[in-house]
């Protein structure tokens, strides 16, 4: 099976915090991430698809297209907002690691699939930091 990656950057910050919680739950479960001022990360998103190479082109999909696609779909909505209040499809969610590559990889799926109906979409990891990331991948 044949694959492409490519990767993106961008920053945000939120504020790991349980609306049903007090504070002091808050702070106990996430610990600092708790804190209500927030906090920032420059992420790293790598978006995998996989699929057959359009004769055409000899590519799954054209890089310059997965990046135009995944700059409307992901990029312009999290990049420096607070992932807390200001993405309207993260509304009511925790933003962490694993909800945002959950949320990422729903909203890339079938657009993928229409700009290059000869691939899909394989994986998405999103690393918050060097040490933390979490991926998403097909069944």
């Amino acid at each position: 099976m044949l694959s492409f990656t490519k990767t993106f950057e961008f920053s945000a910050s939120h504020t790991l915090l349980n609306p049903d919680w007090d504070l002091e739950q808050n702070l106990a479960r996430f610990g600092k991430c708790a804190n209500p001022g927030g906090h920032g990360h420059n992420y790293i998103l790598e978006v995998t698809v996989t699929g057959r190479l359009d004769p055409q082109t000899a590519m799954l999909i054209e890089a310059c297209e997965l990046q135009k696609l995944v700059d409307r779909e992901i990029i312009e909505h999290l990049d420096h907002r607070n992932l807390n209040t200001d993405v309207a499809w993260l509304e009511g969610k925790i933003p962490t690691t694993e909800v945002l590559v959950l949320e990422i990889a729903s909203r890339l799926a079938t657009p993928i699939k229409i700009k290059a109906p000869n691939c899909s979409l394989r994986k998405v990891t999103l690393w918050e930091t060097r040490k933390i990331f979490a991926t998403w991948e097909a069944d």
